[in-house]
């Protein structure tokens, strides 16, 4: 009995039409057509494909459509011809659907992945970094014995002045007075977060 593809080929060369001229006519791929010549179904996308291609062949050629379209029916074993088809949907760069769902799969987990880094990195960033601190006073050349100091810190941190603590507001602001004697002092505010990261800042300043 003959074949579909044979058939096909005998009239395609009677009418002296190369394969890139029904390609160009039917917007099929020559190597399709050549497979569906040979009855190397496998190479086709699909089954569904591969019977619209063989269609469209007869159709372009003149021949019965109907007819054609069972004769292929026959002689097309569906589970013979697509064992690989996982395979040649991965390798096919006209139906990639497998690599585009394993391609959007790694873009979904890298951007899962960048989202909890940066969740990690945003809850311990002060595991790695010193807490805030500025003392806006006292100045210099303080000349009262009762001295305020005042500044702002992380408002996370544990602040004292010259190791008492201090108490901050939500915005992490705080003012201190202390009692000091005639003379040169030095007055150390340090701020320490839970993680052991440390900011120091001292003052030296003189009562008269």
């Amino acid at each position: 009995m003959v074949k579909v593809g044979q058939r096909l080929h005998e009239e395609r060369l009677q009418r002296k039409l190369s394969l890139d001229d029904i390609a160009a006519a039917t917007k099929i791929k020559a190597q399709f057509l050549q497979a569906i010549e040979t009855g190397d179904y496998q190479k086709l996308p699909s089954p569904a494909y591969a019977q619209g291609f063989v269609r469209n062949y007869a159709t372009y050629l003149g021949l019965p459509r109907t007819e054609i379209t069972a004769l292929f029916r026959r002689e097309f074993d569906e589970k013979k011809a697509y064992k690989v088809l996982p395979d040649s949907l991965t390798q096919t760069d006209e139906f990639p659907l497998k690599r585009i769902k394993v391609q959007q799969s790694l873009i979904v987990v890298s951007i899962l992945f960048v989202l909890v880094a940066s969740y990690l990195l945003f809850q311990y960033r002060y595991a790695f970094i010193s807490p805030s601190l500025a003392v806006y006073s006292p100045k210099p050349d303080a000349n009262s014995r009762e001295v305020s100091i005042s500044g702002k810190a992380d408002s996370n941190a544990i602040v004292s002045v010259n190791n008492e603590p201090v108490s901050l507001n939500s915005s992490g602001e705080f003012t201190k007075k202390i009692t000091l004697f005639p003379g040169k002092t030095k007055i150390s505010v340090r701020a320490k977060n839970r993680f052991g990261k440390e900011t120091v800042q001292t003052r030296e300043i003189v009562i008269k």
